[in-house]
């Protein structure tokens, strides 16, 4: 044999070599990143099974939710169909301005101003203290976890030799004093709110003083939905 046909052989050899080490190494490469990809797969796929999971539990809770919230709504009508005021159906009890709205599910608990409030004021009186007590023992023992908006209300008399801007700010900021006073007490701040409207929505005309006093209030709205 020549010894060009050798060398040719052993080159060859080489190159065969060396395409077996390049292909090796390929294929290696790509069984890890194959084993990656089934690892991250396998966890994505964990990770999807656990929020389906989160989302079941959140839509059971949700519904039995409902489900507690029309059987109090029912109830209340019951209890007012069987001549109960709205105040005692409600568990506030006589003495109490309550009205109860069964299609919106709400129940609303108004306080004239003049029992809050000074004329101009957003500073609650001392002498409240009572009538805000009982509220909130009410909220707590029978309507604890429920949202609840303490909406403040004012006449259209524009702002005069005050602090306040506007009847908006006034009304905003008594609605705030009586949210604080129930938070301090124990309502859990997590679901009640404070809503300013102003001279916005009257329940009475604003033509003569009865009127007038009739639409400076704050409200308590109870949402049972």
């Amino acid at each position: 044999m020549y010894k060009g046909d050798i060398k040719m052989q052993t080159v060859n050899k080489k190159a065969i070599i060396l395409l077996f080490c390049v292909v090796s190494a390929v294929f290696l490469s790509g069984c890890t990143d194959w084993k990656k990809k089934y690892k991250a797969m396998n966890v994505e796929q964990e990770n999807l099974k656990g929020l389906l999971e989160r989302e079941r539990a959140e839509k059971g809770q949700l519904t039995e939710q409902v489900s507690q919230s029309q059987q109090t709504i029912e109830e209340l009508q019951r209890q007012i169909a069987d001549k109960q005021s709205p105040a005692q159906a409600s568990g506030f009890g006589e003495g109490y301005d309550v009205a109860f709205d069964p299609k919106a599910g709400t129940v609303t608990v108004t306080l004239q101003n003049a029992i809050l409030f000074d004329a101009g004021k957003a500073s609650l009186k001392k002498s409240t203290s009572a009538e805000l007590d009982h509220i909130q023992s009410v909220l707590e023992s029978k309507y604890s976890g429920r949202q609840i908006d303490v909406v403040g209300h004012t006449d259209t008399d524009p702002i005069k030799k005050s602090q306040w801007k506007d009847n908006w700010e006034l009304s905003a900021q008594r609605a705030l004093s009586v949210v604080r006073y129930l938070v301090e007490r124990g309502v859990s701040k997590d679901t009640i709110r404070a809503v300013g409207r102003g001279e916005s929505q009257p329940v009475a005309p604003n033509d003569s003083a009865g009127g007038k006093a009739k639409n400076r209030r704050v409200e308590i709205v109870v949402h049972m939905k």
